[in-house]
């Protein structure tokens, strides 16, 4: 489970090389990370997808093979090889630092020889009326692992372990088109988008099939013997039927012995969505507050015109706050990418100082806004600011002070705050201030008569004195967040 305060790291971004050192990377960085406050890290899918070693790892070819055998053309991962991974995950653990694995369990891509079952066409966007007859299908469905030899597992995927594809060689220029296999429906309790959203991509895994759901049960208790990893990022959960992670996550967390952490991404810009996904799944699973990145995203776009007392409305940090993983950014909304939704770079300090200062929420921070990222993709050159000099600062804040009563200050089209007041443990106070326009002061309460604050920020330096009651009166600059914390 998430400690007390816990901020964990999505440790790669969509454009970190291909070069094979991720793993060792984080190996030496453990320390520094721990120091710094991260309690917990999200690695990227570690095991070979179709494209080798250059595969992100969401077109999941083999969830056996964590970079041990020669399959698609290379051993290792994108991002090294197994022992590189385990030993990487036994280093952040002995630093303290939690280890969540990814765990892409919608599709397989890459299969390894055709077979030909009938299926139904259905168009991309209508998955509800077919739009032509049964017919005969040629499609990589059947997955033996020549490379693995049937160690681990000797399963072998056929294509009635799958209800729909998206690749049929008598009419392989066709991208438009969803192959339901015959006897098969879309799974249930799924999004409703496209009619329904089971299928997304690749060989679509049938989790009505009782050996798909014991294979990849199978799977996740011997990737907790392998890795000993203290919980999932679990992909593309809309797409899967909702009853299952329930009895997935008892079943692993029964053979483990223990507690597992699982977020679940969901992505869907409607807490009621996500509301309904976190109560068929029994609260089970902490869900990405995708409706709050989003207004991190229009905030960022308004140059200032944005009502910033509404930066929390219709958020899961605001209405189902503990089971709110809270992000500004991620792999999938960074620039060129699927869901590109970017959040402008002079607002995400303001974006972090709310998800890592508030009570609400269980932070994530993305790699890619802490160390900066310089790509290239489809003929444009992305250079993403490294904000790891306030990062790190809020960290403390949020180690040392973010403790106690919170009061809110959400008065100001422009300028909000909010003040901490502290625990018995973490006696000091806090208060932090922003502006998305003009800079601003406000009057707030931290509960600490005639004491001396100062700015953590540096973006102010002259201090604030609170009065005999415990009030000061706090300023940021515009366009800028400010951390006052007890001198």
């Amino acid at each position: 489970m998430a400690e007390l305060n816990g901020a964990m790291m999505q440790y790669f971004h969509w454009y970190v090389p291909n070069d094979g050192s991720l793993w060792s990377k984080v190996d030496s960085a453990a320390k520094e990370l721990a120091d710094a406050g991260f309690t917990a890290l999200w690695l990227p899918p570690a095991y070979k997808g179709f494209a080798g070693a250059y595969d992100v790892g969401y077109g999941v070819y083999d969830l056996f093979d964590l970079g041990e055998f020669d399959q698609k053309s290379s051993i290792r991962t994108k991002y090294g090889t197994r022992q590189q991974y385990l030993d990487a995950i036994k280093t952040l653990k002995a630093r303290g630092i939690q280890v969540y694995g990814d765990a892409v369990l919608n599709h397989k891509m890459g299969g390894d020889r055709v077979e030909t079952p009938k299926a139904t066409p259905y168009a991309q966007s209508d998955r509800l009326n077919p739009k032509g007859w049964l017919q005969e299908i040629k499609s990589y469905t059947h997955y033996h692992f020549p490379g693995r030899q049937g160690k681990y597992s000797n399963f072998e995927w056929h294509w009635w372990h799958f209800d729909a594809v998206d690749y049929n060689e008598y009419n392989s220029g066709d991208g438009s088109t969803v192959y339901l296999l015959e006897g098969k429906s879309f799974d249930d309790y799924v999004a409703l988008e496209n009619g329904n959203f089971a299928y997304l991509m690749g060989c679509d895994l049938d989790f009505q099939n009782e050996w798909v759901r014991g294979e990849i049960t199978y799977w996740g208790k011997w990737y907790l013997d392998t890795t000993n990893v203290d919980g999932f990022r679990i992909d593309a959960i809309k797409h899967i039927s909702a009853w299952f992670f329930p009895q997935w996550l008892d079943d692993l967390e029964n053979y483990a012995g223990k507690d597992l952490f699982a977020v679940g991404e969901y992505w869907y810009n409607d807490v009621n969505t996500l509301k309904w996904y976190i109560d068929a799944t029994r609260g089970k699973m902490s869900v990405f507050d995708v409706p709050l990145h989003y207004n991190f995203h229009a905030a960022s776009k308004s140059g200032g015109n944005y009502d910033m007392r509404r930066i929390l409305d219709g958020t899961l940090m605001q209405q189902r706050p503990t089971l709110a993983v809270t992000f500004v950014e991620n792999h999938d909304s960074q620039p060129l990418q699927a869901l590109e939704s970017v959040v402008e770079s002079w607002f995400k300090p303001l974006a972090y100082a709310i998800i890592l200062l508030r009570r609400e929420g269980y932070p994530c921070v993305f790699y890619a806004d802490y160390y900066g990222a310089e790509y290239e993709d489809r003929g444009y050159k992305i250079f993403l600011t490294s904000h790891r000099w306030l990062i790190d600062k809020f960290l403390y804040a949020r180690k040392n002070f973010a403790y106690g009563p919170q009061y809110d200050y959400f008065d100001h089209w422009n300028t909000i705050g909010w003040t901490r007041l502290g625990d018995e443990n973490h006696p000091q106070a806090l208060a932090v201030i922003m502006s998305d326009g003009a800079e601003g002061s406000k009057w707030m309460e931290v509960g600490k008569p005639n004491t001396k604050f100062i700015d953590l920020t540096e973006h102010i330096q002259e201090p604030v004195y609170t009065n005999h009651s415990g009030w000061g009166e706090f300023r940021c600059k515009g366009g800028s967040v400010s951390v006052w914390i007890q001198a």
